[in-house]
């Protein structure tokens, strides 16, 4: 015969004490929002035509440059580099969809 096991010093964890799954406690089910007044931050993950109010996601920003801060509009979603018209520095480079800035720059939205 085996001799008894000795006790073990770690108890099993209770389902209460596990973490549950971040996606489940984050998902947000339609019936528990206001569809008159949704919150922004759910209406900024929707499609820019699927909003309550249509909204572009894009904008116009003035952009500092760090060199010479002068001040240049630039176009949030530009396909094209932009340079400062002073000194020649790069502004911004486009990407897959909103123009990156250049480190050191600083910007503002534009109207609002």
């Amino acid at each position: 015969l085996l001799p008894p096991a000795p006790p073990s010093t770690t108890s099993p964890t209770p389902p209460s004490s596990i973490p549950r799954n971040t996606f489940l406690t984050t998902m947000v089910l339609a019936a528990d929002l206001d569809l008159l007044h949704p919150p922004t931050d759910v209406e900024k993950q929707k499609h820019k035509l699927k909003r309550l109010v249509q909204s572009p996601n894009s904008f116009f920003m003035d952009v500092k440059c760090q060199g010479c801060f002068q001040i240049t509009t630039v176009f949030s979603h530009s396909q094209t580099v932009v340079v400062c018209g002073s000194c020649s520095a790069i502004l911004c480079v486009p990407t897959g969809g909103r123009a990156r800035l250049t480190e050191g720059c600083s910007f503002r939205r534009k109207g609002d």
